[in-house]
C-alpha cells in the first residue's frame, strides 16, 4: 500500500505523482531527480489514492495519469482544482491528440506532457506549471489552436462527453457492463444508455464496430484488462 510520504521533510517543490504502474512512477522520479532539485516526491496509484494524500499534507503540483483505473484522470483533475485548487496540475499521458488536451485543460490542467517525449520536456513542464505558467509543446499547442479555431476538423470523439469517453474507453480495454458500472459507481441501466448514446454519436451500429473506433484511435485504458477482440 502507497504511504503519503514524502522523500524530503523540508523541499523547495513538493510534488504527488499520480500513475497506477509501479514502474511508470520509478521512471518519472528518476527523470525528476528529486535529490538534484531538492524536489519532495509522494506516489499514489489511484485517484482516490491521491485525494488521500492531498488532505493529508499540502503539495504545490499533481502530476496526474489521464489513464488510470477506477476514478479517471480527468475526474481527478475536476477534484483537485474544486477541492484543492491552490495545487497545480500537470497531465501526463500517452495520448498525443489534441482533444485529450483540451479535455485536460478544460478540467483545469496548467500542463500537458506526453508519456514519449517526458525525458525531455517533464522538468521544464514541472517548473513552468509550478510558477503557475502553462506549458504544452509547440505541435500540441499549434493542433489545439487549429481545433478551436476550426481549422481542423472537429475529432469524432469531441461529441462525447467525459463520462462516454470514460465508458468507451473501458469497453475497448474488455471490461464487461457489470464491472464497468461497479467501478464508476453506476448502475448497468446507465452504462447501457451510455453505450447507446456512444453508439448514436460516433455513428456505429454494433459493439464490434465501436471497440474496432477505440482501438485505432487508442482508447484503451492503461491498467485494465487486455482490448476485447472486436471480430
Amino acid at each position: 500500500m502507497i504511504e503519503c510520504r514524502p522523500d524530503q521533510d523540508q523541499a523547495a517543490l513538493r510534488l504527488l505523482l499520480v500513475d497506477d504502474h509501479t514502474v511508470v512512477r520509478e521512471g518519472l522520479k528518476r527523470l525528476l531527480d528529486p535529490m538534484l532539485n531538492n524536489w519532495s516526491i509522494v506516489e499514489a496509484g489511484t485517484g482516490y489514492q491521491a485525494l488521500e494524500c492531498l488532505q493529508a499534507q499540502p503539495f504545490d503540483l499533481a502530476i496526474v495519469d489521464l489513464s488510470m483505473p477506477g476514478m479517471s484522470g480527468l475526474e481527478l483533475i475536476d477534484r483537485i482544482k474544486s477541492g484543492f485548487p491552490k495545487v497545480a496540475v500537470l497531465v501526463l499521458s500517452m495520448h498525443a491528440e489534441e482533444q485529450y488536451a483540451l479535455r485536460a485543460f478544460q478540467a483545469g490542467a496548467s500542463g500537458y506532457v506526453t508519456k514519449d517525449t517526458a525525458s525531455s520536456e517533464l522538468v521544464a513542464a514541472v517548473r513552468k506549471v509550478a510558477n503557475r505558467g502553462v506549458f504544452v509543446t509547440p505541435h500540441l499547442a499549434e493542433r489545439v489552436v487549429q481545433q478551436l479555431s476550426g481549422r481542423l476538423p472537429a475529432a469524432p470523439i469531441q461529441a462525447l462527453s467525459n463520462r462516454e469517453l470514460e465508458v468507451l474507453q473501458r469497453i475497448v480495454s474488455g471490461q464487461r457492463p457489470v464491472d464497468i458500472a461497479r467501478e464508476l459507481h453506476l448502475s448497468i441501466k446507465t452504462v447501457s444508455t451510455h453505450k447507446r448514446r456512444i453508439l448514436e454519436k460516433l455513428n456505429l451500429d454494433s459493439t464490434a464496430a465501436l471497440i474496432r473506433f477505440g482501438l485505432e484511435h487508442q482508447l484503451a485504458k492503461g491498467g485494465l484488462d487486455s482490448p476485447a477482440n472486436p471480430t
